[in-house]
């Protein structure tokens, strides 16, 4: 094929694709409410289960589903079957997916999820198949073709299939009040999870790795404190171990170029005084904006004493994954 063939085949197949995803949105109705009503109602977990393509894009809807705040997980029909129906309830409502509704791995489950009193939601593209008669409500996914010229290939349905489970999954976490507080407690490793969990207190330097100087001590000794602590900083405390300012590398460089002797220079003469600090409790992502907009490396955390318990740096952020 040539280029220009290529590329009139693979839009040819999104077109497909897309008018299935269009021809869908209208059946967003009261089916689709109710499927809703009776997630919300479960006191278990939503199980999930499909089989060929229909079993991929089960997995996905299932993840999706956890990830926005209804508990969900995938199990394969054929494992169930040996085993793995173990891990269902009373209590877990049944997602069951598959495009003609007369799979027959599905089939063979529903007599045990009826025993055990599942309700069952089916996602179908046959309203009058095998498995929506034994549905409580089924979301219709039919196509009127596949994205696959021969018509046989599972594409514009399995299109169609995942964006029901999107639109499931987003109209119960709009149900559910879900926040974007709570998709990062279920994204702990993600960047956004970062951004939205991880706070100050978490990666600052505290304890022995804060660097800290009196104010009646010399140049020279908050050097060794900085060298020491490897912050390139250090806070200076009064005697009453309240906040009086900082040094910074930036200090030691501006009293080079105004020839201070650097050995009789007291810490309370070449001092930063009122330096920014921040609050141990404030999100990292926060920390790195203030750092940014002022042009600046480190943040002095300080309790509400106004002491300083800690010293937060830029490379720590980076080093956490904000950025």
């Amino acid at each position: 094929m040539k280029t220009e063939e290529l590329i009139a085949a693979g839009r040819r197949a999104a077109e497909k694709e897309s008018r299935a995803v269009q021809d869908l949105i209208e059946r967003i109705d009261d089916h689709f409410a109710h499927a809703c009503e009776l997630i919300l109602a479960c006191k278990g977990r939503v199980i999930v289960t499909g089989i060929g393509k229909s079993g991929h894009i089960a997995n996905k809807i299932a993840a999706t589903l956890a990830s926005t705040g209804t508990p969900s997980f995938f199990v394969h029909p054929g494992e169930a079957s040996h085993g793995d129906f173990g891990m269902i309830t009373r209590d877990d409502l049944i997602i069951a997916i598959s495009n003609s509704g007369a799979t027959n791995e599905l089939l063979t489950l529903i007599p045990m999820f009826k025993r055990l009193g599942n309700v069952i939601i089916c996602m179908s593209g046959n309203r009058q198949s095998p498995l929506a008669e034994f549905a409580a409500v089924t979301l219709d996914i039919s196509v009127k073709e596949e994205a696959c010229p021969l018509n046989l290939a599972p594409t514009s349905s399995t299109t169609a299939t995942l964006v029901m489970g999107d639109a499931l999954a987003i109209a119960l976490l709009e149900a559910r009040g879900f926040s974007s507080e709570d998709f990062a407690f279920s994204h702990p490793g993600g960047a956004l999870g970062r951004k939205l969990l991880l706070r100050v207190r978490d990666i600052m330097h505290a304890g022995d790795a804060l660097p800290t100087i009196s104010l009646q001590a010399p140049l020279t000794e908050a050097l060794s404190e900085m060298t020491s602590k490897g912050l390139g900083m250090t806070t200076i405390v009064d005697d009453d171990s309240q906040l009086a300012g900082i040094f910074t590398d930036g200090d030691l460089r501006r009293c080079i170029h105004r020839n201070i002797d650097l050995n009789a220079a007291k810490m309370q003469d070449v001092m930063t005084v009122n330096p920014r600090t921040i609050d141990e409790d404030t999100l990292a992502a926060e920390a790195l904006r203030i750092m940014e907009q002022n042009k600046i490396t480190a943040l002095v955390v300080c309790d509400a004493s106004g002491n300083p318990s800690g010293v937060l740096h830029m490379h720590d952020l980076l080093r956490a994954g904000i950025y």
